[in-house]
């Protein structure tokens, strides 16, 4: 059964991709497949039993997947050093700005179900 959920969750990535291309989207292909497959989850909960397993067993070895991520930044070392500065400072700006658009979803939603401090 593992087969046939391993198979499921590529398709799902192979038709992200393929729209994303298709359509020349800013969306890598991966990120779209996963919204599809979020969309199919909720609209068929067996077929999150199926793939369960599966995705359990991938993420169980997540931390292998960034092996490559620290390759790179080794060798890149040289591009790093040149503009360490901006890097730095778009790294900070981004986060607070997604802090603050955090904070900004967070009280919008609050507001939008009534809630109250003392809740």
């Amino acid at each position: 059964m593992l087969v046939p959920a391993f198979a499921i969750i590529l398709l799902f990535q192979l038709v992200g991709e393929v729209i994303s291309r298709a359509l020349s989207l800013p969306l890598p292909g991966p990120v779209l497949g996963m919204v599809f497959m979020v969309i199919a989850l909720s609209m068929f909960p067996k077929l999150g039993d199926m793939v369960t397993p599966i995705a359990q067993g991938i993420l169980r070895y997540l931390a292998l997947m960034f092996v490559p991520v620290g390759v790179g930044i080794v060798a890149n070392i040289p591009t790093l050093e040149a503009h360490w500065l901006a890097i730095s400072a778009s790294v900070v700006v981004s986060t607070l700005f997604a802090i603050v658009v955090g904070a900004l979803t967070f009280v919008f939603v609050a507001r939008l179900t009534g809630s109250k401090a003392d809740d």
